[in-house]
């Protein structure tokens, strides 16, 4: 499985698309004025607390307030609390928790006004961005992620990723984080430690230790409310959580940051330095890989997928719905439970796709086609948990209910991906799809067409849909002929609006 990303840097923004298997799964924007990356660490004042909510009001220089819940205190933020005042004060300058004398845990099922105080100094981390009119969600739970580990200050344990599954793997893993961990850290094992050498860990937590420690120094006398400890840019923290063995190519179209990234990944994975590529063609990257047609035609309300299916997902304020069509397709070899299944399987592959593609949070209902056989409904829900067992957003997916709906709960941390693929009307007032998925359409009613076994079937279309279907070598009518192995006439007509075609059989009547 090839599994690449393709980097295109903008004046304004840089744009991450990760590829498996040439298919874009999933899309990230970085923008120069975004303030409150999900990891940054802010220095900040309490607005005030609520009781009520049991939570406070934390201005960290947002329009809205960051809202801070009891439960994301963390049970050692009166150590925190008495480290902010001694360091900013200047009474502290040991920034390593060694002598540092820790306080009581406070309860767990407290009040927040107990515990924090109007205009209080605290640390907290952007655990959500902003999203529509809601401020950011933070935590002063604080965490400072790296390749290997994960460093949690002001704690003692120790933990390993749940995706290790070996217990001997787990265990030596531990031994070797205890036998380096400072004093007053926790550390968090990641997946991408197992099978790591005691060194290669010992790096990673010095060069997150040189970061608190970095961050330690901006708290004299600071700014309120400042950023302290500014999360990875988008680029480094992806390769840092996404990037593994089985990555193929890194292809970048700025000099300026394939350097950075260069640099980046000679020092995570020295032997995969050589799939790091400079873009330097005069075609666009994202138009090079074929990304700006994936793009078209997989953020629109209609989602097209293989065998004629076909997805409809619908935003409300409250839930995303996604509902599965199977489409006129007609399968004569198989009864109608097998085929139900059969485009359920492509569906859930499709849908975890999108998920991930558009990031989308929250409550998802998707109504698949119904199907009676128990073990069909179980294969199905299998298969949609596999899809999604690579997906990195925290989600849970329920077995389908009597009536064929799954409903998914996925976390979300930035604003959903939401990308305009609709155009101007060239005949008038309104938008249109893009004329780009409606060379898409053509194709899978060609398909539909060919496999009811029209002998002569003739396309009639605008002269500058016609053209594009034509001309160039291979031309799409080409690879139809490839693929289906029956030639498609194609006719311009001057009088067709220009995104009007029909289908003739071989006596010239419409077959659609």
């Amino acid at each position: 499985m090839d599994k690449e990303l393709i980097i295109r840097s903008e004046s304004s923004a840089v744009d991450f698309a990760l590829l498996k298997d040439g298919k874009l799964v999933e899309l990230n924007k970085d923008e120069d004025d975004n303030n409150f990356n999900v990891g940054d660490i802010m220095i900040a004042k309490i607005r005030k607390a609520v009781p009520g909510l049991n939570a406070a009001f934390v201005n960290v220089g947002y329009t809205k307030d960051g809202f801070l819940h009891y439960h994301d205190l963390g049970p050692q933020v009166s150590s925190l609390l008495k480290f902010i005042k001694r360091v900013s004060t200047g009474k502290l300058k040991d920034y390593s928790l060694k002598n540092f004398t820790f306080e009581k845990e406070i309860d767990k099922n407290g009040v927040i006004s107990d515990v924090l105080k109007s205009n209080q100094s605290l640390l907290v981390q952007i655990v959500k961005e902003p999203i529509s009119t809601k401020g950011p969600r933070i935590s002063s739970e604080l965490s400072l992620p790296g390749r290997y580990i994960v460093l949690v200050p002001f704690s003692n344990r120790i933990s390993v990723s749940q995706k290790i599954e070996s217990k001997e793997e787990k265990d030596r893993l531990k031994r070797l984080v205890k036998s380096i961990k400072p004093k007053g850290f926790g550390v968090i094992v990641r997946t991408v430690a197992e099978g790591k050498k005691v060194a290669e860990l010992d790096k990673d937590l010095q060069n997150l230790m040189g970061r608190w420690t970095a961050m330690c120094k901006k708290l004299y006398k600071p700014h309120y409310p400042s950023k302290v400890l500014g999360e990875l840019n988008r680029a480094s923290s992806l390769l840092r959580d996404v990037f593994n063995d089985t990555f193929t190519s890194i292809t970048v179209d700025d000099e300026t940051l394939y350097t950075q990234i260069k640099d980046y990944v000679s020092e995570i994975a020295p032997s995969k330095e050589s799939i790091v590529k400079l873009h330097q063609s005069n075609v666009p990257i994202f138009e090079k890989y074929g990304i700006e047609r994936q793009i078209k035609t997989s953020f629109g309300r209609t989602v097209s997928i293989s065998k004629g299916a076909y997805l409809v997902i619908e935003h409300t304020e409250a839930m995303h719905v996604i509902d599965v069509n199977s489409g006129n397709r007609s399968n004569k070899s198989k009864n109608q439970e097998d085929t139900a299944l059969e485009v359920n399987l492509i569906s859930a592959t499709e849908i975890a796709r999108q998920l991930r593609l558009r990031d989308m949070g929250g409550i998802i209902v998707v109504d698949f086609i119904d199907m009676n056989k128990a073990e069909n409904r179980k294969a199905l829900f299998d298969h949609l948990k596999n899809e999604m067992s690579d997906d990195r957003a925290k989600h849970k997916i329920l077995p389908p209910s009597k009536f064929g709906l799954i409903q998914i709960t996925r976390q979300r941390v930035r604003p959903e991906m939401n990308i305009k693929t609709r155009e101007e009307n060239p005949n008038g007032d309104g938008e249109v799809e893009a004329p780009i998925i409606l060379i898409q359409k053509i194709k899978a009613d060609i398909e539909r067409l060919l496999k009811k076994n029209h002998k002569k079937i003739t396309l009639t279309a605008h002269p500058f849909i016609a053209a594009f279907l034509t001309k160039g070598f291979p031309s799409p009518r080409s690879k139809w002929f490839l693929d289906h192995k029956r030639w498609v006439k194609i006719i311009p007509r001057d009088a067709y609006t220009y995104l009007e075609y029909h289908f003739h059989d071989q006596e010239g009547k419409v077959i659609r």
